[in-house]
């Protein structure tokens, strides 16, 4: 396995053509393009997961060891030089396009020059979101990671020894992390412990990783289907069984012992400044936690008075508390099996892709399946989620439905949920964007999580406009996925900011909406390992609302859903100040197609 490291001297001269005086539109235009391109390949070089994800397979064989502390000063470096030569180019000698690319690749970079202060390297595995979680997706056979033939085979053998490099780093980093004080809370580390452990097989064949050779496609010839029957065999048992287990043991014998018993960020030396930063990166906002919580409460209240609303439409007869309990538990709101919860997603996608006419003239070329989350994942994971189509083609987007404990997964929401994953939600919006030629690359894949998911929950508040929510109790579901989303703000800022326990953030969440008992425990802990991260949903919905609201009332009889939405679909993820003031232009501009 080949490691790309970068050298101040190696983009000095790739950029040295790019710093010359440029005052022709045309030839700055030229020079930005090049700078996102150079950007870009080199990115890919360094994130070979990344590239795989999106298509490119030059790299199948590379696994970056990314928590390395050389990689972090090079990932640096490269973020300043780059923002410098951006930010060098005139935005007056450029396009409204271009200029809008500059603003965001500029934000991009600051961002993460911005981050540099803070010692994420020190905390690299977590029940939800890490690495090791992520190799097992790969070598499942069953993600973007190619087995089609005997090549796709070998690559994934050297990702297998890069693994084992960063596992190694991985033990290093936790234990400078105890060093500093810089430790995870211990009950998610427990939950690590669990899937680490399930990893550790003494037959290769029992492994997670063997199901691609247990899988080999027909027309690889008997004689290359035993080599490779041979390498995995020895790679599983040599290399990723003993990777898993060092980590494995490691956090068993020696980091849970110092792993904490507080269970936010703002517990960790420089912690508050840390979680401040993280609400700013994740919301695209310059709104403070103090700020974010206010706005929580203040729309969980709104919610509590829509759903009271609903329970006297329903005759319910009980308080809220009751209305919840009742809406957890009753037998009618629940499927008797994994494929009967499936089933019903899928039947989902006719009234959708009809309902979606009125208020959309696109759509994405690419489809997407519906599949269940793998059974080794599905316990930490969230009731669903989605991942991106290739953009060559090769892979369909990926609509995953947890099916675990199907008592937590109520069919009243299975609308609202339909409507933020898949149409007219995440695999819209980000199959479209790829399929956005006369975007950089950079925006093509980039995902700006507060406008991605702001876009999600803006797909469930327009489920009635699509014919959708129709049944009381569908309606009930959007009002629900809207109320935990609102809860988010709250309990995020909570543990993270206030100092809440884990046991505090779950009672609020238990006692103000009707989560089910495992879903309230994952999503805390996937609180407590992402801070932030869950204040974007609410946070974009209520601009990308704010704005549509906004261009009605400016635009009157002029104003055309299909449009406004044509902007927000077709122009890629943005921060969402960026997004306000392309949204303002459209509405100077008529409500119609962009004008330059």
């Amino acid at each position: 396995m080949r490691t790309i490291n970068f050298s101040p001297a190696l983009g000095g001269i790739l950029l040295a053509c790019c710093t010359h005086a440029m005052a022709d539109p045309v030839d700055s235009s030229e020079k930005l393009h090049q700078l996102f391109e150079q950007h870009h390949e080199l990115q890919l070089e360094r994130q070979p997961i990344i590239a795989t994800f999106q298509g490119d397979h030059r790299f199948n064989d590379r696994f970056a060891n990314n928590i390395e502390p050389s990689y972090f000063s090079e990932s640096f470096e490269i973020a300043r030089d780059f923002k410098e030569r951006v930010s060098a180019i005139d935005p007056a000698n450029l396009n409204h396009e271009d200029r809008i690319n500059r603003k965001i690749f500029i934000f991009q970079q600051r961002q993460m020059l911005e981050g540099q202060e803070f010692p994420s390297h020190l905390l690299p595995i977590n029940q939800f979101d890490s690495i090791p979680l992520l190799m097992t997706m790969m070598g499942s056979g069953q993600s973007f990671q190619p087995f089609n033939t005997a090549e796709d085979y070998f690559n994934f053998l050297g990702r297998m020894e890069g693994f084992a490099e960063w596992a190694d780093q991985a033990v290093v980093n936790m234990r400078e992390g105890m060093k500093k004080g810089v430790v995870q809370p211990r009950v998610v580390k427990e939950r690590a412990l669990g899937q680490l452990k399930a990893q550790i097989v003494d037959d290769p064949e029992e492994s997670l990783f063997w199901t691609p050779v247990a899988n080999i496609p027909e027309d690889i010839d008997s004689d290359m289907a035993r080599k490779i029957e041979d390498r995995y065999r020895q790679a599983i048992a040599e290399t990723l069984v003993p990777a898993y287990k060092h980590m494995h043991d490691f956090i068993r014998d020696e980091y849970l012992e110092k792993a904490r018993d507080t269970h936010g960020l703002g517990d960790l030396p420089d912690g508050q400044d840390w979680y401040a930063w993280m609400a700013r990166q994740q919301t695209t906002t310059d709104l403070d936690p103090e700020t974010i919580h206010e706005i929580g409460l203040e729309h969980v209240e709104k919610l509590h008075d829509r759903i009271e609303a609903l329970m006297k439409e329903l005759e319910f007869e009980g308080d809220m508390e009751a209305f919840f309990k009742y809406t957890k538990t009753d037998p009618r709101f629940h499927a008797e099996s994994r494929e009967a919860l499936l089933a019903v997603y899928e039947d989902l996608r006719p009234v959708a892709e009809q309902g979606i006419d009125p208020l959309f003239d696109i759509r994405p070329e690419a489809e997407f399946k519906i599949r269940k989350v793998e059974r080794h994942r599905e316990r930490e994971q969230a009731a669903a989620s989605y991942m991106p189509p290739a953009p060559d083609g090769s892979r369909p987007g990926i609509f995953f439905v947890n099916t675990y404990d199907l008592p937590s997964r109520p069919l009243w929401m299975a609308e609202a949920l339909f409507l933020h994953e898949a149409i007219p939600g995440h695999h819209f919006q980000l199959a479209l964007q790829q399929e956005q030629q006369d975007l950089p690359a950079f925006r093509r894949h980039g995902v700006i999580t507060a406008f991605v998911e702001g876009w999600g929950l803006y797909a469930e508040s327009i489920g009635r406009e699509m014919g959708l929510y129709e049944d009381p109790w569908q309606y009930y579901g959007m009002l629900y996925m809207d109320l935990w989303r609102s809860i988010r703000l709250v309990v995020d800022t909570g543990l993270h900011h206030y100092g809440w326990s884990r046991e505090k953030a779950i009672e609020y969440m238990s006692s103000n909406s009707p989560v089910a008992e495992s879903d309230v425990r994952a999503e805390v802990e996937r609180y407590m390992v992402l801070p932030g991260q869950a204040l974007s949903y609410k946070i974009g919905q209520l601009r990308i609302q704010a704005l549509r609201d906004r261009a009605e009332e400016e635009l009157g009889k002029d104003f055309d859903i299909r449009q406004f939405h044509n902007l927000l679909l077709t122009g890629g993820s943005m921060p969402l100040d960026v997004l306000e003031r392309e949204v303002d232009r459209w509405i100077e501009q008529g409500g119609r197609n962009k004008i330059d």
